[in-house]
């Protein structure tokens, strides 16, 4: 969908020609990744706690003091850790890291985003 949208408005970061480089072009398509990215997750985390890869994997994203649903705001902070370093710098790093710390937080299993944002991510099935 990135691709698509940023191809459209002729804004596509894999054109390298080293006599010409355009930064802005690199930039634009990070910054509409990244309201993309972060208008999906936010959305759908808020509406249900899942986006859809949660519901097809039977996993929901909850507040962890109370389980109930993410609110707006709680939802946005989640989703701006996860996905600001994701689009502008280290996306394969950051997912590393982020997700990664799961496998080690203890109890709960928590990314740094859920750490940021006091959600975590629980089974529905």
């Amino acid at each position: 969908v990135v691709w698509l949208l940023t191809w459209g408005f002729g804004v596509n970061e894999y054109d390298v020609d080293t006599d010409k480089i355009q930064y802005g072009k690199s930039f634009g398509q990070s910054l509409i990744a990244l309201l993309l990215y972060v208008g999906y997750d936010t959305f759908l985390t808020t509406r249900s706690g899942q986006t859809l890869g949660k519901k097809w994997l039977h996993l929901r994203v909850a507040n962890l003091d109370n389980g109930s649903t993410p609110s707006v705001q709680t939802s946005l902070v989640r989703a701006l850790v996860l996905w600001v370093p994701f689009a502008f710098c280290c996306a394969c790093i950051w997912t590393a890291i982020a997700g990664g710390w799961s496998f080690f937080d203890k109890p709960y299993k928590q990314g740094l985003h859920d750490k940021a944002a006091k959600t975590v991510v629980v089974s529905t099935g």
